[in-house]
């Protein structure tokens, strides 16, 4: 039986989404956006089956809405969405990395034809909008559903079995419990990482050699400083609770390390830090827990043409699924180390025993 799937914003998510839900054959496909070009970008690549100029018009034709939108702009939908006068019922879920101001939203929906579950793929890529937009964007990506308190289980389970293409790992969550986690883990880590460049570029004022030595570390921890600001401002907004909350722990956690260093507690400093790495080094690795298994093993090589894709020929030849790969410390002309992650243990052992039979020098995360 077809299904009538209508995704509004067909950006990097969005996009990646029609294209994923697309292929099903079940699914019908309808996107809007407010960019033509996207629009013409979506159909010319076969994203979509079917563009709209009038959501409401288009939302009484679909089974399912999802709003690949801006949190402010997402809560203005949903507003809209209210006013549609449906014949039949229809599950409508968002992409929003911030679950409460969504559901707040939700809850206030009069229209008992709307079924609302909220979500959030948690995936992404440095690149964005439609031209970035991937079908296996969220293969193996953990993908939160939030059903809200009026929405029965139904709704929930119909939305998880077509997301069941994504290949994506399904979990339910409360949210202000999503909320939380997420903003200990994505959001707070983001302002971090914004307030460290921000250092470094007041500093580079004093030395300006800062930009040639801020090297693979610095880079590695700030990398999502360079992320979208508009985007990542509407984030905070709606969650800043949280995000104060954060800050405030976060500057009695600077105010303990002060004190650890200004008093020189050096064993105290040592305990500090070889806990903060074993709770890092066992992120992940609990294969019954919401967060895919990953074993790494750090890869020697050469900066020079085809290094890379030696490593994994080799590992493709023996049936060893990369499913990660970085480039580390990387300079011209030295050697550079490249991290594969794999899935199991016993894959990391046998990409370290091929690689080290093919003359690699490498070391294995414990």
């Amino acid at each position: 039986m077809r299904r009538t799937i209508l995704v509004i914003g067909l950006g990097l998510i969005g996009g990646s989404l029609a294209k994923s839900l697309r292929s099903a054959e079940e699914n019908y496909i309808i996107g809007y956006d407010i960019k033509e070009k996207t629009i013409e970008f979506a159909e010319m690549n076969e994203i979509i089956h079917e563009s709209c100029s009038d959501i409401r018009e288009a939302a009484k034709k679909a089974d399912y809405i999802f709003l690949g939108t801006h949190i402010t702009e997402t809560v203005n939908i949903l507003k809209e969405l209210e006013q549609v006068k449906f014949n039949h019922d229809v599950i409508i879920s968002d992409v929003s990395s911030v679950k409460q101001t969504i559901h707040d939203a939700a809850s206030s929906i009069n229209n008992k034809h709307i079924q609302f579950v909220g979500g959030h793929p948690m995936a992404g890529s440095h690149k964005k909008g439609i031209t970035a937009a991937k079908g296996h964007l969220f293969e193996n990506a953990i993908y939160v559903l939030s059903p809200s308190a009026n929405c029965p289980d139904s709704a929930a389970d119909k939305l998880e079995n077509i997301l069941s293409v994504t290949n994506s790992h399904i979990i339910k969550l409360k949210a202000n419990e999503h909320d939380e986690m997420t903003g200990v883990v994505s959001h707070f880590p983001h302002l971090i990482a914004s307030a460290l460049v921000q250092q470094a570029q007041k500093w580079s004022l004093t030395h300006s050699y800062i930009p040639k030595l801020a090297a693979g570390g610095f880079r590695d921890v700030t990398r999502i400083a360079s992320s979208n600001p508009e985007l990542w401002q509407d984030i905070f907004y709606h969650n800043k609770q949280k995000m104060i909350h954060m800050i405030e722990d976060w500057v009695s956690e600077m105010n303990d390390l002060k004190k650890m260093l200004k008093e020189n507690h050096r064993a105290e400093l040592t305990n500090y830090l070889q806990q903060a790495k074993d709770y890092r080094d066992g992120l992940g690795v609990n294969e019954k827990g919401a967060f895919p298994a990953y074993y790494d093993l750090y890869v020697d090589i050469r900066d020079q043409t085809g290094a890379i894709a030696s490593v994994a020929n080799i590992l493709a030849q023996e049936n060893i699924n990369i499913t990660n790969i970085r480039i580390l410390e990387i300079r011209e002309g030295i050697t550079g180390a490249l991290r594969l992650s794999v899935s199991t243990k016993s894959e990391q052992l046998d990409s370290f025993n091929i690689l080290k039979q093919n003359g690699y020098d490498l070391v294995l995360e414990e």
